[in-house]
């Protein structure tokens, strides 16, 4: 038995989510008959995060254990014949036998894409949160400063999550425009429910002007959601890039 990590990239527009669900088509349920497939067996696999309905990636990572005689390289090319066109894998690797995608991650990084602009543009439909107003991509950036560093994101969780442990670190928040395209990059150790979209949709406040930067030091310090900007659609967020090393996590 070899433990693969494989990278995966997929728009998640015709998805429930990553996880196997029992209201809809799933990415894993998806990949496992791939699996099945080419291996002729199911083996269980472990996603590196449970990203949900609409949601994109452009670097997940899942292992599985398997016994098998395709050498990694191939296996890419082997899996992707039996994979929709909206799914991809990039990459396989062996790696250690006690690897786990999500356990063994230092940090992940995630992007979300916002079209500011009247026009929505064809090439991003599905992929990006059309926003029509006027956005100030300079007073997001600055309202993104205060994400960072070790706080408790109570206030940027969706309300009902049952998540006790509310303390997150943020290794980096940015917000970059060019042209019409405004995309915010984080990296953090982990992620609450909804973390990443709610971020966004009380950066876009301040981008607004409906909400100055600083606002979000305060929203952190009063612990409430309500204070906190709406949750962003989902179908403008990637899960980016998944860092299993001290020296990846936290590097722009």
């Amino acid at each position: 038995m070899q433990n693969f990590l494989l990278t995966l990239a997929y728009d998640g527009t015709n998805y429930c989510g990553f996880q196997v669900q029992p209201n809809g088509r799933s990415v894993a349920q998806t990949f496992q008959d791939a699996l099945q497939a080419v291996l002729g067996s199911r083996p269980d696999i472990k996603g590196c995060s449970r990203t949900d309905a609409g949601v994109h990636a452009l670097g997940f990572k899942l292992n599985f254990h398997a016994d098998t005689r395709i050498p990694a390289a191939k296996l890419p090319l082997a899996l992707n014949q039996h994979l929709p066109p909206d799914i991809r894998v990039l990459d396989a690797q062996v790696v250690p036998e006690d690897f786990h995608a999500r356990y063994s991650a230092k940090s992940k990084e995630y992007i979300y894409r916002i079209h500011n602009s009247a026009v929505a543009d064809p090439f991003q439909n599905g992929l990006c949160w059309r926003f029509p107003g006027p956005l100030d991509a300079g007073r997001m950036e600055r309202a993104a400063q205060y994400l960072v560093g070790k706080h408790d994101f109570v206030s940027f969780m969706s309300s009902g999550s049952d998540i006790a442990d509310t303390v997150r670190t943020v290794y980096f928040a940015h917000v970059r425009r060019e042209g019409d395209d405004i995309t915010f990059h984080v990296c953090a150790d982990g992620y609450l429910y909804n973390m990443v979209r709610i971020f966004v949709g009380t950066l876009v406040e301040a981008g607004a002007g409906r909400m100055p930067p600083e606002r979000v030091r305060d929203i952190l310090e009063e612990k409430k959601r309500s204070l906190a900007g709406d949750t962003a659609p989902a179908q403008g967020l990637f899960l980016y890039k998944v860092n299993y090393s001290e020296e990846e996590a936290g590097n722009t």
